[in-house]
């Protein structure tokens, strides 16, 4: 299964447990789904900016991302948590991967990330950032 198909699981589990009151969001969850989203939003733009980038750009950007998902899973428990932590595994993939060239020696098992690799990872970070806000609006 790919990262937005991934994460398109994980927005429709959450919705619906919103939506089927399963899921209550109090007001210090409500204030981390915003700053989620709004991190998510300064790392990874629209796709024309993103594909724009170099590809180690991509990758930063990409990786910050990780770290505002993984930051925030620090902070939550319960299903915010579980939420989190089902995004951090669905863009698990963009730890294996390198922007540069291996000259000489081994690469710890990480592999040349494909343009479209790229464009699936960003997608997905959409998509989060997408039912992030929705949530929040809740």
């Amino acid at each position: 299964m790919d990262m937005r198909r991934i994460v398109a699981v994980l927005a429709e589990e959450a919705e619906h447990q919103i939506l089927d009151q399963v899921w209550e969001l109090g007001p210090t969850e409500c204030a981390l789904v915003r700053e989620v989203e709004a991190g998510l939003r300064d790392v990874v733009g629209p796709p024309d900016v993103q594909e724009a980038l170099p590809p180690i750009k991509r990758l930063e950007h990409l990786r910050e991302t990780l770290a505002v998902l993984a930051i925030s899973l620090a902070r939550t428990h319960g299903r915010m948590a579980w939420f989190l932590s089902g995004a951090l595994n669905a863009l698990e993939p963009v730890l294996r991967w390198r922007a540069l060239p291996a000259d000489r020696g081994g690469t710890f098992g990480t592999v040349l990330a494909s343009t479209e690799e790229y464009m699936e990872a960003e997608d997905a970070v959409r998509r989060l950032q997408d039912v992030l806000a929705r949530i929040s609006r809740r």
